[in-house]
């Protein structure tokens, strides 16, 4: 058995098709994220914690700066490494929304308690995929 060779693997983590994808799955997760705050904004005001002042051009803010990193994202790659950093900024400022509407799930029975819990565990995800497919490497999608 010492002498069994095995072919070699054909997957490749760093494929460009998957940064690809990756980065398609971004720029589709923030466009459609910013979008909802403003055709969302009152459920949206109401998870903003009471330490944040203005709530409301917070969350109108916010949906600017996704919708906007997500357009930067498509139409200027050379951007895309800086971007990426205020994208992965921006996902852990949320955090303590998402954290508190996880502890206080039962405000949120359509969402569902398992629902909050896994879009919280996903946060670290985003982040890793964000940075992943926009500077992983030094490489750009």
């Amino acid at each position: 058995m010492a002498d069994a060779k095995f072919p070699k693997a054909t997957f490749k983590p760093d494929h460009p098709f998957l940064r690809t994808l990756a980065l398609s799955f971004i720029v589709g997760w923030f466009a459609l994220g910013g979008l909802g705050h403003f055709l969302f904004t009152n459920a949206f005001v109401a998870i903003v914690p009471d330490y944040v002042p203005f709530a409301r051009f917070m969350v109108l803010f916010t949906g600017v700066c996704e919708i906007g990193g997500a357009l930067c994202l498509v139409i200027r790659p050379e951007f895309r490494r800086p971007m990426g950093w205020a994208l992965m900024t921006l996902t852990v400022c949320v955090t303590p929304a998402n954290l508190g509407m996880a502890l206080d799930a039962n405000r949120y029975p359509a969402i569902g308690v398992l629902g909050l819990w896994l879009r919280l565990a996903f946060q670290p995800v985003l982040v890793w995929l964000i940075w992943w497919s926009t500077s992983a490497g030094g490489k750009t999608a």
